[in-house]
C-alpha cells in the first residue's frame, strides 16, 4: 500500500497533482475547443449534486428559476460603462449568422453580417435588466427574485479545468427591490446561503466578507465573497454576492410606481457560484491518492467491489453484493455494485482516485460469513498501511448513514483546522508582509506554502487604493475580503499609517 494512486504528490508539484486528480479521478478533460472542458460522468455527477443542494436553498429563500438568452445585444452591455469596461477583454462576439462554401472552403458570408453584434453571455445583468423593466410596474411587483442555471463565456487566455475555463457553468441570481435596505438584506442573505452551503455540503470552510473597492464586480456598489483556503495556501473565491445600487436600473430603466404614486428606480442585486466549486473541493480535500469527496456531493456514497474470480461461485457473491446494495439504497444511500470485468485491485484504486467516500470489498469469505469489509476514503491509510474494517453486514447497514455523516464532519474539521492555523495576524508593516510572503515566484504555479495575512486597513479609495493594489500585485498578492466577523483593531492601517477601520485578508489566489 506504500505506492500512491497518483504519479505525482502535492509536495512535489501542487499544480501537476491537481491536474492528475482531475484526470485520474475521471472528472473532466480538455476539449477540441481551446480553453473549454468536457465534464465526464463522474464530474458531472458531482455538479448535479451541487446543483440539487444549492437549488433547493435558492428556492427555499423565495427565488424562482427561469432562463434568459445566451446572446446579448452589444447595445445592452454598452449602456453600463463600468460593466462593459470590466468585461470587454473577455467577451466573445458573434458578427455573422451564416457561412458560405467558396471553392470547397467554408467562409463567413459577407451578406450575413449582423446589424448589431451579439455578445456570448459573460453574465446576464443587462439582458435580465431589460426584462425587469417590462416586468416591474408597481411596488406590488417587488421584490422580484429570479435565478438561472446557465453556461457563460469569458475568453480566458490561461485556463485550468474547473478553476478557469473559457466556458463554465454556474447559477446567477438577479433580484430587484424597492430600496437599498431590502436589496442589501438580499445581498447578505445570499452570501450567508453560500457560506452555509460551502461549509455544510462541500465541507469547505470559508470566510465571508466584503471586497475592497478595486475588487468589486463591474458596476456594483458593494461586492461580498466567500473565500476558501486551498492546501497550497492560496485563496479561492468560491462565491460572490453583489449590491448593484441603481446603476443597472437607471441604464435599463427599471422603475416602479411607489405607494405614494412616484416613479422610483429599483435597487438590484446579483449573486452566483460556478463549477470552480469543484476545483475548490479537489484542492481542499484531495490527497496523494486522489480525490476525497464529501458524501453530500458524491454521486456514489458507497461503492461495492465484489472480488470476482471468474468461477461459478461468482454468481452467489454478486447476489450477496446486490442484496447489500438494495439495503443501503432503501436508506437513501447512493450505492453502486461495480461488476465490470476488471481486476478487483484495479477497481478499488479507481474508486480511491474518484474519491468515493466508502469503498466496500466483498470476497467469498465475507459473503459466507455475512460480513462486510470496507475502507473510509477520508482515512485510507495509517502511514503507508491500508486501513480496512470488517463487521457484520447488519451492523454495517445499520451504521452506514452515521458513517457517512462522520466522514462529512471529519473532512470539514480537517480543512477548518488548516484554515484556522494558517491565518497570520501579527503582521503590522508592509516590510513584514513582504518578508512573510517573500518575492513573487517567476511563475505562480508553485512556491512554498504560505497562508493568509490578516492586516489592519483604512479603506482607502481612488489613486491611493490603486497604488496599494499595484504594490501587492508586484508580489502576486490581493486583498481577498474584510471578514464579516471583525476582530478588535489595535494598530494603524498597514499601508497608510492612518486610523484603521477594519481587518482584511491578504493572500495569493487562484
Amino acid at each position: 500500500m506504500s505506492k500512491r494512486a497518483l504519479d505525482v504528490t502535492r509536495e512535489k508539484s501542487f499544480p501537476d497533482w491537481y491536474q492528475a486528480v482531475v484526470r485520474d479521478g475521471d472528472m473532466a478533460e480538455t476539449s477540441p475547443v481551446r480553453g473549454c472542458m468536457i465534464i465526464k460522468p463522474w464530474g458531472w455527477g458531482v455538479w448535479e449534486r451541487i446543483q440539487a443542494e444549492l437549488d433547493q436553498r435558492i428556492k427555499d429563500t423565495g427565488h424562482d428559476n427561469c432562463y434568459f438568452p445566451l446572446f446579448i445585444p452589444m447595445s445592452f452591455i454598452a449602456k453600463e460603462a463600468e460593466h462593459v469596461e470590466g468585461f470587454a477583454k473577455e467577451m466573445a462576439v458573434v458578427t455573422h449568422h451564416r457561412l458560405k462554401n467558396v471553392g470547397g472552403k467554408l467562409e463567413l458570408d459577407p451578406t450575413a453580417k449582423l446589424e448589431e453584434p451579439l455578445i456570448v453571455r459573460p453574465t446576464s445583468e443587462t439582458i435580465i435588466g431589460d426584462a425587469f423593466q417590462r416586468w416591474v410596474k408597481s411596488y406590488r411587483d417587488l421584490p422580484l427574485l429570479v435565478n438561472q442555471w446557465a453556461n457563460v463565456v469569458r475568453w480566458e487566455m490561461r485556463t485550468r479545468l474547473f478553476l478557469r475555463t473559457a466556458e463554465f457553468l454556474w447559477q446567477e441570481g438577479h433580484t430587484a427591490h424597492a430600496d437599498r435596505d431590502d436589496a442589501m438584506a438580499e445581498t447578505l442573505k445570499m452570501l450567508e446561503v453560500y457560506r452555509e452551503f460551502a461549509e455544510n455540503v462541500l465541507a469547505m470552510p470559508v470566510i465571508a466578507g466584503e471586497k475592497p473597492a478595486n475588487e468589486r464586480f463591474p458596476g456594483a456598489d458593494n461586492t461580498y465573497s466567500i473565500e476558501a483556503m486551498m492546501q497550497d495556501g492560496k485563496a479561492l473565491q468560491a462565491g460572490t454576492s453583489h449590491y448593484l445600487g441603481t446603476h443597472f436600473a437607471q441604464a435599463q430603466n427599471i422603475q416602479y410606481q411607489s405607494a405614494a404614486g412616484q416613479l422610483e428606480y429599483c435597487h438590484t442585486t446579483s449573486w452566483g457560484v460556478s463549477t470552480r466549486l469543484i476545483g475548490g473541493v479537489i484542492m481542499t480535500h484531495g490527497d496523494d491518492d486522489g480525490l476525497r469527496l464529501p458524501p453530500a456531493i458524491a454521486p456514489r456514497q458507497v461503492v461495492i467491489v465484489p472480488m470476482l474470480r471468474d468461477k461459478p461461485e461468482d454468481a452467489e457473491l454478486k447476489d450477496y453484493c446486490i442484496a447489500l446494495e438494495k439495503e443501503l439504497k432503501a436508506q437513501g444511500i447512493r450505492t453502486l455494485v461495480d461488476v465490470k470485468p476488471t481486476k478487483s485491485a484495479e477497481k478499488r484504486w479507481g474508486w480511491v482516485r474518484r474519491g468515493a467516500p466508502v469503498i466496500v470489498e466483498i470476497g467469498g469469505r465475507d459473503a459466507s460469513g455475512g460480513n462486510v469489509t470496507f475502507m473510509r476514503r477520508d482515512k485510507l491509510r495509517d502511514g503507508d498501511k491500508a486501513i480496512s474494517k470488517t463487521m457484520s453486514r447488519a451492523e454495517f447497514v445499520a451504521g452506514a448513514a452515521a458513517l457517512l455523516a462522520d466522514i462529512q464532519a471529519q473532512l470539514f474539521a480537517e480543512a477548518k483546522a488548516r484554515l484556522d492555523a494558517n491565518i497570520i495576524s501579527g503582521i503590522k508593516t508592509f516590510d513584514e508582509l513582504a518578508d512573510y510572503f517573500g518575492q513573487a515566484e517567476a511563475d505562480d504555479e508553485g512556491g512554498a506554502f504560505k497562508g493568509w495575512a490578516e492586516v489592519a486597513w483604512s479603506r482607502p479609495e481612488g489613486a491611493e487604493l490603486e497604488a496599494i493594489a499595484d504594490r501587492l500585485k508586484a508580489m502576486k498578492l490581493t486583498i481577498r475580503n474584510a471578514p464579516m466577523a471583525q476582530k478588535a483593531i489595535d494598530r494603524p492601517c498597514l499601508f497608510t499609517g492612518g486610523p484603521a477601520k477594519e481587518m482584511v485578508l491578504i493572500a495569493r489566489a487562484y
